[in-house]
């Protein structure tokens, strides 16, 4: 079963970000994986602002993204990038954490005057922890519904939400029939 872990960066926790993460965690499950989700919320303040290094929460963080086959990423758009507190918490991680496994990144923003904000901010920090990157999705918050169990309605979103699942989950089959075969 592939293991998926699902980082939110979003220091909110009723934010649009959480809910795209949980709905892209459901099709993942769907799907047959085994996803485990952590936020930045779920470390404690003082750890990221004191850089602890080897604080349990980090070490366990580091030992989840080892163990996974793939990791989604996920941040809100402040100021046309991630959140500082995202880029906190991967600071204190290993820098080759994310080396061998794809990752998709999934950015929400107020606008789309902040679409490049993937491609110029969120990625070259994946690729500074040697992430395998799927090319991602940006949503807008207006596409977002907070009510709904299914957040993401909309149908163009949804197909290019799921064609980026499909082509992660084809990267971590890629890279565990290289391993097999690799290993035997």
């Amino acid at each position: 079963m592939k293991q998926i872990l699902v980082l939110s960066g979003s220091p909110t926790s009723h934010s649009h970000t959480a809910l795209v993460l949980q709905q892209i965690s459901d099709l993942l499950i769907y799907r047959g994986c085994n996803v485990k989700r952590v936020s930045v919320r779920d470390v404690e303040p003082e750890t990221i602002c004191n850089a602890r290094f080897d604080d349990p929460q980090i070490t366990s963080i580091v030992h989840d993204l080892q163990n996974a086959d793939g990791i989604v990423i996920g941040s809100p758009v402040y100021k046309a990038s991630y959140t500082g507190v995202l880029k906190a918490l991967l600071d204190l991680l290993p820098e080759d954490v994310f080396k061998g496994k794809p990752v998709l990144p999934i950015m929400v923003g107020g606008s789309s005057h902040h679409m490049l904000a993937i491609e110029f901010t969120l990625k070259p920090l994946l690729t500074s922890l040697k992430g395998e990157l799927i090319q991602g999705v940006y949503l807008l918050d207006k596409h977002v519904d907070k009510a709904s169990v299914s957040p993401v309605r909309d149908v163009e979103i949804l197909q290019r939400i799921h064609k980026q699942i499909e082509q992660f989950i084809a990267e971590i089959d890629k890279n565990n029939s290289y391993v097999h075969v690799k290993s035997d």
